[in-house]
C-alpha cells in the first residue's frame, strides 16, 4: 500500500485529501504544520506527499527545498491558494513535482498524485506536454498550437489537459466528467459535448489537421495522425 504524507493546516482542504487518497487505496499520514512535516517527511518513508504552499512555522517552499537539499527525492504536489505563474515556477523550482492550486477539484488532485506514484524516482520533473504541433505548458498554465497561444478558459484548459495526458486512448464521458469536473457523472447534462465543441474551436482551426475525435457511441480521443 503506497505511503502518503499530507501537510495541510486547513482542516477541510485536509480531510478531503485524506478522504480521497484513501479511497483510492493510499496510507495517508496528515501534520498541520511545516516544520512537523518536514521531519516526518526527511527520512524518506513516504512514497508522495502534498503540501500546502501556506504553512505555520515553516512554509511550503522552505519544506521542499530542505527535503531536496537533504537528498529526499519523495515526489511533492504542492498544494496552494497563489496561483499566479510566478509562484508556480517558485514551487516547482524549489524541488515541487506539480502544483495545483485552491479550490481544487479532488478527483483532480488524486489523479495528479497517481501521476506521481508512477514516475520513476529522482527523473526529470514534467514541465510541458505535447502531441503533434500543440504544447501544454504545465508551469506558465498555457497551450499553444503551432506556436500560437490559444486563449482557454480554466475548465478548457483542464479538459484539454487531460485529454493530452491520455492521448490515443478512447474516452467516455463519464471518464472525462469525472476527471475534469470532479463530481459524478450526470448522463442527462450536455456539459461535455458543449466544452468539447469550444475546444474544437480552439485548437482544431480551419487548415489544420483535427486533433480531437468523436467515437461514436465510445466517446472521445485526441490523437495526432
Amino acid at each position: 500500500m503506497p505511503r502518503a504524507l499530507t501537510i495541510e493546516d486547513d482542516t477541510v482542504t485536509a480531510g478531503e485529501i485524506v478522504a480521497e487518497l484513501t479511497r483510492r487505496g493510499l496510507a495517508v499520514d496528515w501534520t498541520t504544520n511545516g516544520r512537523d512535516g518536514y521531519e516526518r517527511a526527511r527520512d524518506g518513508a513516504y512514497d508522495v506527499i502534498t503540501l500546502d504552499r501556506m504553512l505555520p512555522e515553516l512554509d511550503g517552499l522552505s519544506v521542499v527545498t530542505r527535503l531536496r537539499e537533504s537528498g529526499v527525492q519523495t515526489p511533492v504536489l504542492m498544494i496552494s491558494a497563489l496561483s499566479d505563474v510566478d509562484e508556480r515556477v517558485r514551487g516547482l523550482r524549489a524541488g515541487g513535482d506539480d502544483y495545483l492550486t485552491k479550490p481544487f477539484s479532488p478527483d483532480e488532485m488524486a489523479a495528479r498524485v497517481e501521476v506521481l506514484l508512477r514516475r520513476p524516482g529522482g527523473g526529470p520533473r514534467e514541465t510541458a506536454l505535447r502531441v503533434a504541433d500543440l504544447e501544454i505548458d504545465l508551469i506558465a498554465r498555457v497551450a499553444r498550437r503551432g506556436g500560437v497561444e490559444l486563449e482557454l478558459l480554466p475548465t478548457e484548459f483542464r479538459l484539454l489537459e487531460f485529454l493530452v495526458r491520455q492521448s490515443g486512448q478512447i474516452l467516455t464521458r463519464t471518464m472525462i466528467f469525472e476527471a475534469v469536473w470532479g463530481y459524478h457523472f450526470d448522463p442527462g447534462t450536455n456539459v461535455i459535448e458543449v466544452h468539447i465543441g469550444r475546444l474544437r474551436r480552439k485548437i482544431d482551426t480551419p487548415g489544420s489537421v483535427a486533433l480531437i475525435r468523436t467515437v461514436r457511441g465510445s466517446g472521445y480521443v485526441l490523437e495526432a495522425h
